[in-house]
């Protein structure tokens, strides 16, 4: 198996555990509070991580700590909104919304560099924006506020991308310990915002400590790790296809293990997501150039076999 393929079924088996982990939230959140659990989760990740790659994560510098601490706070947003979000909507939607993430940050590179959007971006947004209103607005035209929420993890992650892209590529940053420090500090940031409007509790019965470890464990600790060694060895093609997959595994787990029935309309305006996010994702002028240069290489090939031949 090569290299490539290695990585890319790792990262499918990260969008499989990050598909899993709604039905998981959902689960935990019957016993403890949303800050409570994300303390929980990421202190565990955290933890679990320093344990292992104690030698990696001794030596770090005073910059490699200041992104950590930065790309944890505005992993704080993420969870808050997507951990609220389960609670007051639809698994399916979470699963789906939250997804939204690789539609929203090419749009705000676009606005971050100032440049007019492409017919491709268009289509996408068209396509997105259909797709959202089927899944979410109610007979009023309004949408849940557990959507709202989940609409806004997927800014905030977006965000989150973009100063990690910004972090990793600094000369005396260590990518391998922002991905683990950074589950310490939002875990710290958690932790403390229970303190002061929750009231902390352990898990109380045996399948919510599976649950809340399984999450600590290969939803976050695992999954941010091998997210950041999976994609030094693939392309980032692969690797946002691979990703826009999330939403379908979420789909499937709360249609299998929650009884979870959308409405039809609701299931269109996902396929009309999940289109955009292809469409978004997939280099189709690649593609196609690809396969219009696919005979000259097929010919000179031949040529090449058949000087070959003549040389025997």
């Amino acid at each position: 198996m090569s290299k490539q393929l290695r990585a890319d079924f790792m990262l499918l088996l990260v969008t499989l555990f990050w598909g899993v982990s709604y039905l998981l939230l959902n689960l935990c959140l019957t016993e403890m509070g949303p800050l409570t659990l994300n303390a929980y989760r990421f202190l565990i990740a955290f933890f679990a991580a320093l344990i292992v790659a104690f030698p990696k994560l001794r030596n770090v510098n005073k910059i490699t700590l200041k992104y950590s601490a930065l790309i944890g706070f505005s992993l704080l947003f993420v969870y808050l909104g997507v951990t609220y979000g389960v609670l007051y909507t639809s698994l399916s939607n979470a699963g789906f919304l939250c997804a939204l993430t690789v539609i929203i940050t090419p749009i705000l590179t676009f606005i971050m560099k100032k440049e007019r959007p492409g017919k491709k971006m268009l289509l996408v947004l068209g396509l997105c924006l259909i797709g959202i209103g089927m899944m979410t607005l109610n007979e009023q035209l309004k949408p849940a506020l557990g959507d709202l929420l989940c609409i806004l993890c997927a800014f905030a992650y977006a965000i989150d991308l973009l100063i990690v892209d910004s972090a990793v590529h600094k000369e005396h940053v260590d990518a391998f310990q922002v991905g683990v420090y950074q589950l310490g500090f939002t875990g710290l940031y958690m932790f403390v915002m229970s303190l002061a409007l929750e009231k902390p509790v352990l898990p109380s019965t045996t399948g919510v400590w599976i649950a809340l470890l399984f999450l600590a464990i290969f939803c976050t600790g695992i999954a941010f790790i091998v997210q950041v060694v999976a994609q030094q060895y693939t392309s980032a093609t692969h690797v946002g296809i691979i990703f826009a997959l999330e939403p379908v595994f979420a789909g499937i787990v709360a249609f299998f293990f929650a009884n979870e029935r959308l409405y039809p309309r609701a299931y269109v305006g996902a396929c009309l997501l999940m289109a955009g996010i292809l469409i978004m994702e997939i280099n189709f002028s690649a593609f196609f150039l690809k396969r219009k240069t696919l005979p000259e290489d097929k010919e000179e090939f031949a040529v090449d076999e058949e000087a070959q031949r003549l040389k025997n």
